[in-house]
């Protein structure tokens, strides 16, 4: 839900909003066996599509595992004590950038298409940084949204990401970036919660 206390200003989410995304929120260890559905998975799309990413490339593509062969092949990349969460998981997204991000240019940045032909010059090797800086970007959104449509997300980085593409994306255009456990959560899903740094060590005013 939101509050608005002024027309001039932009709505706020309220406590329990805050707390579903950011607060109560946590990493995801344990799933239970309810499925989720495709139409879930296109709606946390749909809803991680919308913040901002450089000149709106958007490089993040998505492919989720849920089957059982899909699985079978994922799980031997996985770190062994990850293996079990995405056993376990009703669906697993595959977060990778896109390298030829720039190919979609001159529809999603019309007002200067000719960004394309420049990207295009670079290469792939000259376009990675950009399309890694702002798939990460996008991972963070992929999982806010999750959580906004009420399931627990597990983001993990201990996978051989080398193996993960090329298995899931091959052909040298994407790279696989996080993997995240989607579903509702088990029991004993969480660990303690770990301690967040002081303002004061974080915050410089200018």
């Amino acid at each position: 839900m939101t509050t608005q206390t002024s027309p001039t200003l932009l709505p706020r989410l309220d406590e329990p909003g805050r707390a579903a995304l950011f607060t109560d929120a946590r990493t995801a260890n344990a799933f239970t066996d309810e499925p989720v559905s495709d139409d879930t998975l296109r709606a946390i799309w749909e809803l991680a599509q919308w913040p901002p990413t450089a000149a709106n490339t958007q490089p993040l593509r998505v492919s989720f595992v849920r089957s059982a062969e899909g699985k079978a092949r994922l799980l031997p990349l996985l770190a062994e004590g990850n293996q079990p969460k995405s056993e376990a998981a009703p669906a697993v997204a595959l977060l990778a950038a896109d390298l030829d991000f720039h190919e979609n240019i001159p529809e999603v940045f019309p007002i200067r298409p000719e960004m394309r032909d420049g990207l295009e010059e670079g290469g792939r090797d000259g376009r990675e940084p950009m399309a890694r800086f702002n798939a990460t970007l996008q991972t963070g959104y992929f999982v806010l949204a999750a959580r906004a449509h009420g399931l627990a997300a597990g983001p993990m980085a201990g996978f051989d990401a080398e193996a993960v593409t090329d298995e899931f994306f091959p052909g040298g255009q994407h790279r696989v970036l996080l993997v995240v456990n989607l579903g509702h959560p088990g029991p004993d899903a969480w660990h303690p919660r770990l301690p967040r740094l002081a303002a004061e060590t974080v915050l410089s005013f200018a």
